[in-house]
């Protein structure tokens, strides 16, 4: 029988040995937001030896991530099953991209039924387009940098200890001037950052900080989720300073591809189904959308 248990920085080691085996661009399978977000998701794991086992707590209610990794399917399917029927659990997969889709359905013909979760499709883009923002549907994105670098003496600096501080202090102004249009899950967006922070470089994260006539303007961070792309956990910029936000992405974009010269994509997340973050997320004209499953066993 399965022996779960809660997540911790001990298990990075063996974890990213099966991300590195899935080398899937889903913001769902890195360690770094398996880690940071286990405060709202009470993550289980175990070691399966080539795939990892995770269950988490959605809305209130169990469920399962497709398990990962390059071992046997079958298996760990039959495992997390076997676990499900003790716990008295209904039998539900998460985070299930379409090329995992495709296996289940090879592996268990007929079992699962498969429903699309729209608001959990992570937004794909180009990492060279997102660092120059050519072409005429990026125009205005590339304007408002402009504007920001003619009216402001800035920089783009590395994240580290040093300026983590800093950043946390622009997160509580953030968190507070937006407390109110935001639903709830701002404040556990709140907490992950704050354990990611916490946690930096034991989590081998990487990112950057905007600063403009002697501020932090801006900052973001991630990691790389698979051999060529990055996944974007956290971009904060001050709204109010016309192009913050476009600044802190393209040059992140830029501070990367310096870094992984083998960087295509980079990951933005999804848009939590919100309205506003949607609509943001299109503005930067992603490549592809990676639809995200939910996977129920039907027998």
């Amino acid at each position: 029988m399965i022996e779960f248990h809660a997540i911790s920085i001990l298990d990075k080691e063996w974890i990213d040995r099966h991300l590195r085996c899935e080398d899937s661009p889903s913001a769902d399978f890195n360690f770094g937001n398996m880690f940071i977000w286990d405060e709202h998701y009470r993550q289980l794991v175990c070691d399966m030896g080539e795939r990892t086992l995770t269950k988490v707590r959605l809305h209130g209610k169990p469920a399962f991530v497709y398990p990962i990794g390059c071992g046997p399917l079958r298996p760990a399917i039959e495992a997390l099953r076997a676990y499900a029927a003790m716990k008295e659990y209904p039998f539900l997969l998460r985070g299930i991209t379409e090329k995992h889709k495709a296996l289940l359905e090879e592996e268990f013909p007929g079992c699962f039924a498969f429903c699309e979760e729209e608001k959990y499709a992570d937004y794909i883009y180009e990492a060279e387009k997102l660092a120059t923002y050519s072409g005429k549907a990026l125009h205005g994105k590339k304007n408002h940098c402009n504007r920001f670098e003619a009216e402001h003496d800035w920089a783009f600096v590395p994240l580290s200890r040093e300026n983590i501080p800093a950043c946390q202090a622009m997160l509580e102004e953030w968190t507070a001037d937006n407390a109110e249009r935001l639903d709830d899950s701002i404040v556990y967006e709140h907490e992950a950052i704050e354990r990611a922070f916490d946690h930096y470089e034991e989590l081998g994260l990487e990112g950057g900080v905007l600063m403009a006539d002697g501020k932090v303007m801006g900052f973001s961070f991630g990691e790389m989720t698979s051999s060529d792309a990055f996944d974007v956990h956290v971009e904060k910029a001050a709204a109010d300073v016309n192009g913050a936000y476009p600044m802190v992405c393209r040059e992140l974009t830029r501070m990367l591809l310096q870094k992984h010269p083998e960087l295509k994509w980079m990951n933005r997340e999804d848009d939590m189904g919100l309205e506003p973050i949607r609509r943001s997320k299109e503005s930067y004209k992603p490549a592809y959308l990676l639809h995200k499953y939910a996977a129920r066993w039907i027998g």
